[in-house]
């Protein structure tokens, strides 16, 4: 490695982009345009950085297979960024593998960080979990443990364990400052302070209660049947049943918990479930089979009995309790994944909620026309945001040492 590009790395792993574009913007060996594609990235242009650094990759030299790794991680760092979620995931393991056998550990950490927050953000919290704890944190240099210790925080929130999200969030900011880089020391701010805002709304006997984060974790841990309408399941006891993918039978469940302890008539369930303006005998053995289902399903938390006109809900002696958004906002899974500030196509958003994408872009030209959400580009690069908010973006972290080492 050359003495420019030395320096021009140093910089841009300190978080002095504009320092290190300075040192490679003229040159366009292998090693500058690497370092030039993470740098444009960091500055938000990914088109840009994604070519160069695919330049980079296909110009190093066939004994440069580590040069080639790390191009080969910005890139899928680029997509994760981008929400293209259908890359390639096999790629991360092989391009880990390189890094390791050359002993790039640094780029190695990141590659498995990659890994845990693609699981993270297709919501398996598990998996994520799993990835980070097979690997030894204790020797990570600052801005990697500050980066452990946000996915530790984003497994822990998703798991609504505010105490360990709060803790793991203070050491990420500890670690964040220790590095030096402002960039992330903000975006552990800009987490923490998005952690602390949310609230949601508790309903139950027709009544509403507002939630803080910390009541949250108190209800969730209560053995009372929550009906989640903030991410469309059912809780009890440390037990949940996702209903994410099947909205008719979480709209059934939702409709007689509202009424718990009295039933619901099932004209009133085929309007609130499946939209009916007139009820024939298709419409109820409809219903019929699709409580079924439920009640199959729900059988370990609650009953679901006939009435001489409907259904109710038997929760075992526990109460059933409703948690909701607070402005009991449809479509809330959505705009909760797009709450992240970031560009999402339609296909990644089906893909995080485990819908189809059907259902996604009738919910998205919707939320459009209610100006929630804004779309640009055409046909399959069209993507989705919500309207512009003040505040930091999430930072695009590639640690160094970088491509041309």
């Amino acid at each position: 490695m050359d003495a420019v590009i030395a320096a021009a790395g140093h910089a841009l792993a300190h978080g002095d982009i504009l320092g290190a574009l300075k040192r490679v913007s003229l040159r366009d060996d292998p090693a500058a345009l690497a370092l030039r594609g993470i740098a444009m990235a960091q500055l938000g242009d990914l088109p840009r950085a994604r070519a160069l650094l695919k330049s980079a990759a296909q110009r190093f030299g066939p004994g440069e297979a580590i040069a080639r790794a790390r191009c080969r991680l910005a890139e899928t760092e680029i997509a994760l960024v981008s929400r293209d979620l259908n890359w390639p995931a096999r790629r991360l393991p092989e391009v880990r593998t390189v890094l390791l056998r050359h002993g790039d550990r640094a780029n190695a950490t990141h590659a498995l960080h990659l890994a845990a927050r693609r699981a993270l953000l297709l919501g398996q919290p598990d998996q994520a979990e799993t990835l980070l704890d097979g690997d030894d944190a204790a020797a990570l240099p600052p801005a990697l443990a500050s980066a452990r210790w946000l996915l530790r925080a984003g497994i822990a929130m998703r798991r609504l364990h505010i105490r360990s999200a709060r803790a793991a969030l203070a050491e990420a900011r500890i670690a964040g400052e220790r590095s030096g880089i402002a960039g992330l020391v903000a975006e552990v701010v800009a987490a923490t302070r998005n952690m602390e805002t949310q609230s949601v709304q508790l309903l139950q006997a027709g009544g509403s209660t507002r939630l803080s984060v910390d009541e949250i974790e108190t209800v969730l841990a209560s053995d009372a049947l929550i009906v989640d309408a903030c991410r469309n399941l059912a809780r009890q006891s440390g037990t949940s049943l996702s209903l994410a993918s099947r909205p008719v039978l979480f709209a059934l469940l939702r409709t007689l918990a509202e009424s718990w302890p009295d039933g619901r008539t099932r004209d009133v369930l085929l309007t609130r479930a499946f939209g009916a303006r007139f009820v024939d005998e298709s419409h109820r053995a409809r219903l019929r089979v699709e409580i079924a289902r439920l009640r199959a399903l729900l059988a370990p938390m609650a009953r679901i009995e006939a009435t001489a006109d409907g259904f109710r809900l038997l929760s075992h002696g526990a109460d059933v309790i409703i948690l909701a958004p607070i402005e009991n906002e449809k479509h809330a899974n959505l705009l909760a994944l797009l709450a992240d500030g970031e560009a999402w196509s339609s296909s990644a958003l089906a893909l995080a909620l485990g819908t189809s994408a059907r259902t996604v872009q009738r919910a998205l030209d919707e939320l459009s026309e209610r100006g929630k959400v804004q779309n640009f580009g055409k046909g399959p690069a069209r993507r989705w945001i919500t309207p512009p908010m003040p505040g930091f973006p999430t930072l695009l972290l590639l640690p160094g040492p970088l491509p041309g080492g």
